[in-house]
Order: C-alpha cells, then structure tokens, then sequence
C-alpha cells in the first residue's frame, strides 16, 4: 500500500510512456471513488516512486500537476495532502467590486464622485439613437472601434506617452481587464512570475491567480519601487514583467519620480523584462512621463474612464508595445471578441463632444477638495496624501492595529480598507488604513465619518480593550 490508511494502490501496467499522466489520473480516480479522503497524507517523492517502479521525477511532475488542479496542497516540512472542497493556499478574498448602502459612509472604495456625468451620458444614448448608423447589430470589428481608439489618442495625448496612434491602442473592458490582457500578452511558460509593488490593488493578486502566475512583492521609498530590490528580486525568481501602478500608487500614493522610471527602464532593458504601467487612478495632468515614454518597445500604458468619468461605462484602453498592438487586439478578440459596440459609440462621443473633458476637470477640483478635508481633519496623525489622488493612506497611532481600527469604524456606521487587502502573500505588512475620499454620502456625512476616524484614533485603547 502506499497509505498506510487505507487500500488504495495505483495501477501503472497500461500506463506506457506518459506514466506521471497515468500516475496523476490513479490519484484523481482515487479521491473521486473516496479511497483518499480529503486530508488524506500522499507518501513522498521518493517513497512512492519505489513502491510503484518509476523515477522520483515522474512521481513530482504528477503531484506537481494535480496541485495545479488543486486536488493536492503541498507543505514545505510537513508534505503532500489530497485537497478539501477549497485550496487552503487560496483564501477567499473580498470582492473587487460590492454593492454600497447609500446611508454607509464607504470610505473603501475610489470611486468616481457624482459631478452630473450620468445625464451627460444619457443624453449621448439619446443621440446615438438618433444617428442610426446599424452598426449595432453585428459583433465589433478593427474597423467600427477605429473611432474609439482615434478618440483614445486624443483623450491621452502625447505629453506623457510620446509617439503613438491608432494602431497602438487595444480597448477592453475597463482597466482591470485590460491589465489581464497585457499579462496575457506577455506570460509564458510553466511558471510565470510578475514583479509589482510589494503593496498592491487586491486586482493583481486575482489577475494573477487567474493566470497561474507567482507574484513577487518589491519594496519602495518615497521615490517607487527600489532599483537594487528589483534586481535582487529579478536575480532570485526571474520574471517576465513588472507590473506597476507609478503614478498614482494604491494605497499608499507614491508617485515614481522620472530619476527613478528611468533606473527602472535601464534595468527592465538589461534583463528583458516587459512593464506595464496601469495608470487607471491618474486624474489629474503629470509632468513625469509613463514608461511607454520611455521604453517604447517594451512597456505597456493601461488606463480606462471609470476613476475620471465613470465606472459604469467599463472602457478601458491600452497602448501597446510599438508594432505590438495588433497582436493584442488579436487576444483581446479570442477572450470577448470586442468591447460591446453601443459602450464604444457612447464613449466615442463624451470624447470628442469634450464632455467627457469637462467631467475630468469637475471630478479633480472635487477630489482636491475631499482630500483637503479629510487632511484638515486628520492632519495631526502619520497620513500621505496627495490632491490628484482619491484615497489617503493614514498610519496607525500607537496602540492601534489597522485590524482593529477597521472594525472598530464598522461599528460606526464607516467603512475603509484595512492594509492586509493590500499585501502580497508572505510581504511586509505596515500598521495602516487606506480611506477613499470620493464616497458616496453626502458631505455633511463624510465631515462626520471624518471626525469619528479622528476621535477613535485618540482613543485606542479603550476601544480595543472593549
């Protein structure tokens, strides 16, 4: 037997010379009959390659394999295991995207405030039902999202980007997709890895689980991520791209300056590794230009409407690598063959009409404004902020873990981000919150919410100790 607890005992005879495959299907064939429980301790590598006469290497490719299914878990120190209904090394995570009660003071979220652009889009539906083009019937091609991706050019200008045109820019369904398409550009191989902050949107650790890809926190200072931590991290794991929020880091606004983009370009060339900068919290115009600036052939620029405009349109865009936007077009066609036609034209107008302009401009005079209340309001404690971004990232007092202050604003009728929704597995966790500044309460309310974070951060112990 090769469990000691039970009468399971592979068959190999028939196996011929794919035996991990076979050895792999025994395994799977005997969780399903339930000759191996969930729990159930495998032998080891060697162990079992004896009793069933094959090499240690067949027996790791088949453990390998069935851990990828996530029929196995595999413990450094304590062994192989057969899964339970859910992988132990996946916990399930917070939603990206939940519903708010209106009466909550959400402070989790970065959304885009109300400035009046849902009458602003209603009335380009209206127009575009006047148009009748018929085109919205049929799926969408290189050919009817030309315009879109012309008035993406125009949207982002060449200031930041440098050279590129239509033929550069992939649309998808807001940034989050679009990030999962250029990963999809780019990883390859058994084990792909992605380097990225070592605090990060809660987006990548999905993306990345999504595509079997390991993730490798870097550390940053006041300037982004370190040039040595990248290298050091690029020497110990490889890595096929870096995937960076410079301008506008979430959670913890650091803006990368252009010294440090520029020690990171060199390095991203020495070791041919991809960037690809998301830059969907950017608002507001920058004077630091994006790695596609710098690095033309080898990074990727992702951004979307949804923090200057408006979440509910889902338009997201890329500009690809130079000559490389066609084969990413391809790939975006192959996972949901095109943007939805109607999002397109409607996007197409509030860009060109410059509604969509005039929007931007109201949402960054109301999240300066936010911002400057909520650091007039918090500004004796250990806060970074910035006016061009929606989100303050304040740490903990002494006496306060970021855990307790979370719930301890819960009972209060508030919500935020607690750090651990920002940390990469086995990375450095700093005592901190990130609160959005754009909520959806009026501001009446958020002045209030803002005094009660105030308040409770005065006084800690009293309200951990009860």
């Amino acid at each position: 037997m090769i469990v000691s607890d039970t009468n399971w005992r592979p068959d190999l005879s028939g196996a011929g010379r794919s035996k991990y495959k076979a050895l792999a299907q025994a395994i799977r064939d005997g969780i399903a009959s339930g000759a191996l429980l969930a729990g159930t301790k495998l032998p080891p590598v060697r162990e079992l390659a004896y009793q069933v006469g094959v090499t240690p290497g067949t027996v790791a490719r088949a453990y390998a394999l069935l851990t990828d299914e996530g029929r196995l878990t595999a413990a450094v120190g304590r062994g192989t295991f057969v899964a339970g209904t859910l992988r132990k090394d996946q916990p399930v995570e917070t939603p990206l995207i939940f519903q708010v009660d209106e009466q909550t003071a959400d402070f989790r979220s970065s959304r885009v405030p109300d400035v009046g652009q849902g009458v602003l889009i209603d009335a380009a539906f209206v127009r575009l039902g006047q148009r009748h083009r018929r085109r919205h019937i049929n799926y969408p091609t290189a050919e009817t999202d030309l315009e879109a991706r012309e008035a993406v050019v125009g949207w982002l200008g060449h200031d930041r980007l440098g050279q590129f045109d239509a033929s550069d820019v992939v649309l998808g369904n807001g940034a989050q997709n679009c990030c999962i398409l250029a990963l999809q550009s780019v990883l390859h191989g058994a084990h792909p890895v992605i380097l990225t902050e070592e605090l990060a949107y809660p987006g990548v650790r999905h993306a990345a689980r999504m595509l079997r890809a390991e993730v490798v926190g870097l550390p940053m200072d006041d300037e982004g991520i370190i040039p040595d931590a990248l290298a050091a991290a690029y020497r110990k794991h490889g890595g096929q791209v870096l995937l960076t929020a410079a301008e506008v880091h979430s959670p913890t606004t650091i803006k990368t300056s252009l010294a440090r983009k520029q020690e990171i370009a060199a390095l991203a060339e020495s070791y041919g590794l991809t960037i690809i900068e998301d830059d969907c919290h950017t608002v507001a115009p920058s004077e630091v230009p994006c790695y596609r600036a710098i690095l033309p052939k080898q990074s990727y620029f992702v951004s979307s409407l949804t923090k200057g405009v408006s979440g509910a349109l889902r338009f997201g865009f890329i500009v690809a690598p130079v000559d490389q936007g066609r084969a990413v077009r391809q790939i975006a066609q192959s996972s949901f063959y095109g943007v939805a036609q109607p999002i397109l034209d409607v996007c197409t107008d509030l860009i060109t009409r410059g509604d969509a302009a005039n929007v931007r401009e109201l949402v960054i005079a109301k999240t300066a404004h936010r911002v400057r209340l909520a650091v007039n309001a918090l500004g004796s404690w250990d806060i970074r902020w910035r006016e061009d971004a929606p989100f303050v990232w304040v740490s903990m007092p002494k006496g306060w873990r970021a855990s307790s202050f979370v719930i301890a604003c819960e009972r209060k009728g508030i919500t935020i981000r607690g750090v651990d929704e920002f940390v990469l597995a086995d990375g450095r966790s700093p005592n901190a919150v990130r609160l959005g500044v754009n909520t959806c309460v009026d501001e009446a309310r958020y002045l209030r919410a803002l005094d009660d974070m105030n308040d409770l951060l005065q006084y800690p112990r009293d309200l951990i100790d009860g």
